[in-house]
């Protein structure tokens, strides 16, 4: 008869909660990103498949700050060109991401919706998006890229924004410990 004493059952179940957190650091390389076909450069996978073990986070969408209080409110001049827009909101993207411990590289779905632009003959300026989006995406600093859809809308909640962005990050599960008396 094997007999088990409170410590070593609090030893084996320590070492059995550092084996769940050791298996959790390790699936977080587990995420797939499936380029697009034949070397395609342009910066985003062509799917991202999450295994197992890790927590989804949707983000709301994000609007542009305004950048210019002087000009008039609620016109595309308060907000900035696409370009400028787009950055802007992939900016406060990431700062919502950083407040939950989490960074551009875990982003793995995103949506953008654009309006066609006043001042560009009401032309969609996807240049300007791409503009603000790969300085987030496909860089040397951040290679990760994510599945996107982008879709032209007829307007956005705020009157002069061009663009509102959302998307979805993974992170491992936590591991939580839990407390009890022996």
């Amino acid at each position: 008869m094997v007999r088990m004493t409170c410590r070593s059952a609090a030893a084996l179940a320590s070492s059995v909660v550092l084996s769940a957190a050791v298996a959790a650091v390790a699936q977080a390389a587990d995420v797939i990103r499936t380029p697009l076909p034949d070397g395609n450069p342009f910066p985003i996978s062509r799917a991202v498949t999450v295994p197992a073990g890790f927590d989804t986070v949707y983000v709301s969408g994000a609007l542009p700050s305004i950048a210019n209080k002087d000009a008039p409110k609620g016109s595309v001049e308060a907000y900035g060109d696409m370009a400028a827009q787009a950055e802007s909101a992939l900016s406060n993207i990431k700062a919502s991401l950083a407040a939950l411990g989490l960074g551009m590289g875990d982003v793995v779905k995103m949506t953008v919706f654009m309006v066609a632009d006043p001042t560009k003959d009401n032309k969609l300026d996807f240049a300007g998006l791409m503009s603000g989006y790969t300085k987030f995406f496909g860089t040397a600093e951040q290679p990760n890229k994510p599945a996107r859809s982008a879709v032209q809308v007829a307007a956005l909640v705020v009157p002069g924004a061009l663009v509102e962005i959302e998307v979805i990050a993974v992170k491992p599960h936590a591991v939580h410990a839990h407390k009890g008396t022996h």
